[in-house]
Parts: C-alpha cells; structure tokens; sequence
C-alpha cells in the first residue's frame, strides 16, 4: 500500500462523510410532504432529559400530509405535542389521548423559494467541505514529495486521484441539492 493511496483513501472516506451530512441536513428540510424523518430532530423531555421524539414514540406516515406520533406513555403526549409546535418546523399538532396528528400544512411559492434558497446554501457548504478535503490531500501529497517519500510522478497521478474523487462528490452534491430542490418545488 503506497502512501498516496493512503492519502487518496482518507479523502474519500471524509468526502462520502460530508455527502452523508448533506443527506442529513437535506432530510430536515420540509417539502410540503409527510415523513417520518421529518420530527428526528425535535426534543422532548423526558425524565430531564432531553431525547428525540422517535425515542418516546413511534412516528408513522398517514397520508401525504399528515403523520400520527403515537407516544409509549400517556404522560408523555402533552410535552411531545409541545416540543412539535414549538419546534422550527411550523407544525400545528392535535392530540387525540395518546396519539398525535401533525398535519403538514402546505407550502406557499414564497416560502418554496426561500427553502431553494436554504438547499442551495447546504449543497454549497459541502462543496466547500469536499473542496477543502482535497487541498488537505494535495498539500499531504506535497509534503511527502518535498520528505522525498514519493516521486513527483507519483504526486501527479495522486493530485490527479484526488481531482476526480472531487469532481465525482461535487457532481453528486449537485444531483442531491437538484432532487431536493424538485421535491420542494412540487405542488
């Protein structure tokens, strides 16, 4: 195993990283549609401790619009509903005893646009991420030229690696934020 593999190795691994956290912060993004991810960041209370919805409750999908939360303990239906409603999502929960309606309400242009907005800004953050896995690998490249560890030629067909690996996350963070921008813009 040769060194320049070993550098081009780790910048593909922290590059499918930062593709795993776009996918991530992409899902948190509402579309106007029913899922279950959509309430994987809301907290709640429970016994002191704040914990993910999903930890005190079973989230499933009714329709295209609308999510039953189905908490395990009656107690804990009031302070899921609460943290729901005073969550950064613009959800308006109705309990019903230990089960939990959350109607999606639907998106107007404006807010679609401002959310193309949001899912451009993330696809650029992670293109600046993926950017910057690849100068950390050119400049280790460089290092061990400069430590005469590896020949130049080696250095170019590493730095050569490295730009395709770069160009293959950027063109597949383009595909994500398309998707997602489609998604939302979808009526």
């Amino acid at each position: 195993m040769s060194l320049s593999s070993d550098i081009r190795r780790s910048a593909d691994e922290r590059m499918g990283k930062s593709i795993d956290s776009l996918k991530a912060n992409l899902a948190k993004i509402r579309t106007g549609r029913a899922h279950a991810g959509i309430l994987d960041h809301v907290q709640v209370e429970y016994y002191g401790s704040p914990v993910p919805v999903s930890q005190v409750a079973n989230v499933s999908v009714i329709d295209a619009r609308t999510l039953s939360v189905q908490v395990w303990e009656k107690s804990m239906a009031g302070p899921v509903e609460k943290a729901i409603r005073e969550s950064d999502l613009g959800l308006n929960p109705i309990a019903m005893g230990d089960n939990i309606r959350v109607p999606m309400p639907a998106l107007t242009e404006e807010r679609r646009r401002d959310l193309t907005k949001v899912v451009r800004s993330e696809g650029e953050d992670a293109k600046v991420a993926v950017r910057n896995l690849r100068r950390e690998a050119n400049e280790a490249l460089k290092k061990l030229v400069k430590d005469k560890e590896i020949s130049e030629d080696e250095d170019r067909r590493g730095q050569d690696e490295v730009q395709k690996l770069t160009d293959r996350y950027v063109s597949e963070i383009d595909k994500l934020v398309a998707q997602k921008e489609a998604e939302i813009m979808t009526v």
